[in-house]
């Protein structure tokens, strides 16, 4: 049987015991009704995956026993989408869910000229990362940045990344699925908001050695997009 599995903030190697926070200890308690001595796995999202007994069944501050502690090695492939943020929060919140339970390294929310909304709820979207890893037994979270501006991001010096731009307008662009990217583990993609990058962004993203690709015949919307674009660069 699974062993039920939790986030902690911070894990220090050779630490003995751990207070939970008080919502994972009235869920620990109070909903799985968990009892001292029964075992459970945390991870801090940081390659840690840790085994752990319950020593104090308090329900707003459980304190568990480590018992062991090994490290998770990361996907040789680093993978970091660039999205703009979207007028319809939940879709967002449905790429982040679905790029961690992908395997994404990172994601940049991004402003571009015709992204729809301005506001960004970091904590709210990190606990959106964390519930998905969780799900899919992962180790590592994947890094969650502040919104940028694509200006910006287009400036930023990556290493040894292959960068990606993926837009709508007509033009010589390479199919994702077909482009050899094999010399390099390490790849960013930028996705634009409804209604695309501009011309002018796309050119900017040109000049700074963004390759222009596409990811099929049909118009799909930003989420889908970063969905497509993740599970093609991760899994191939």
């Amino acid at each position: 049987m699974t062993l039920p599995f939790f986030f902690i903030e911070e894990y220090t190697p050779g630490q003995q015991l751990i207070t939970m926070t008080e919502d994972e200890s009235k869920h620990i308690i109070s909903v799985l009704r968990m009892k001292i001595g029964e075992q459970m796995h945390l991870t801090d999202g940081k390659g840690h995956l840790i085994t752990a007994e319950i020593a104090d069944d308090h329900k707003k501050k459980c304190i568990v026993k480590i018992l062991s502690s090994v490290i998770c090695h990361p996907s040789t492939k680093k993978v970091t989408i660039a999205i703009s943020l979207l007028k319809n929060n939940s879709r967002l919140e449905w790429f982040l869910e679905k790029a961690t339970e992908i395997g994404v390294t990172e994601i940049i929310p991004l402003l571009c000229t015709r992204t729809e909304r301005q506001n960004f709820r970091h904590d709210r979207m990190k606990n959106i990362l964390v519930s998905a890893m969780l799900q899919s037994q992962q180790c590592w979270l994947p890094v969650l940045h502040e919104p940028v501006k694509f200006e910006n991001l287009i400036l930023r010096q990556f290493d040894n990344e292959i960068k990606l731009i993926a837009h709508c307008d007509e033009g010589n662009k390479q199919s994702l699925t077909h482009l050899q990217i094999s010399k390099s583990p390490n790849h960013l993609i930028a996705i634009g908001p409804a209604g695309d990058f501009t011309n002018e962004e796309i050119q900017q993203a040109l000049n700074n050695q963004f390759i222009p690709v596409t990811l099929g015949d049909t118009r799909l919307r930003t989420e889908t997009a970063g969905v497509v674009a993740a599970t093609l660069l991760c899994i191939q």
